[in-house]
């Protein structure tokens, strides 16, 4: 496995630390109640331990499905709601579902656990293959804090890993903040329904500045 693919694929980490981290980053429920039928099938990218996809089912969403590259963190999705479907996913990259075969996908705090450009496109890229004609893509993730201590870490960062946002964390793993611009370009292949600034808390506990989008697949892809 290559430096890029080993920082985008930290599996170790959120095997042995993911589970213990709370992941609070609020699910618009109203919004996609309105955009899509409660028979839609949603993929969550990246579900972690199924939080959002039991808010979800909780509901009247049924159609739901969870993959992650974390095989503890399914485990315990798999546990807290064994009424949902949950997979662990081999390959980051690569979902093996039909192409245009989901209705929606949800990426919640994914962005931020795979660094680099490339992994985040191939991401996207894989979504988007995914995705049925006017799919719908909900992002939540977080954008480039002004604190002090957050400007030293991305100032370290960049020297280290070439991106301005990218940084290490003590307890053993490497994440990204955005730039608003770099969003905009990673989904510039969706009609942008919306990006707002919301503020949430960290998994370490911190407030901070994120970020939620929704965007429409075209129906040309």
């Amino acid at each position: 496995m290559s430096d890029t693919s080993r920082l985008d694929f930290q599996v170790d980490y959120w095997n042995h630390i993911g589970p213990t981290k709370p992941f609070a980053h609020p699910v618009n429920v109203d919004e996609l109640s309105r955009l899509l039928s409660p028979q839609s099938r949603i993929l969550d990218y990246g579900c972690g331990y199924g939080r959002a996809l039991g808010l979800l089912h909780a509901r009247g969403f049924s159609n739901l499905i969870g993959v992650d590259p974390a095989s503890a963190m399914v485990a315990a999705a798999q546990q807290n709601f064994p009424t949902i479907a949950f997979a662990v996913l081999d390959d980051y990259r690569h979902v093996p579902f039909a192409d245009a075969s989901v209705d929606a996908v949800l990426l919640f705090a994914v962005l931020t656990s795979v660094p680099t450009n490339t992994g985040q496109r191939a991401i996207i890229s894989e979504i988007t293959r995914l995705l049925r004609p006017n799919g719908l893509l909900y992002i939540s993730d977080m954008f480039l804090q002004t604190d002090s201590r957050y400007l030293e870490r991305y100032t370290e960062g960049e020297k280290k890993h070439g991106i301005y946002g990218v940084f290490d964390l003590s307890e053993g793993v490497t994440v990204r903040h955005h730039d608003r611009n770099w969003i905009e370009t990673l989904t510039e292949d969706f009609e942008v329904l919306s990006l707002e600034e919301i503020t949430v808390h960290t998994m370490n506990g911190n407030p901070a500045a994120a970020f939620q989008c929704f965007g429409r697949k075209s129906r040309r892809q």
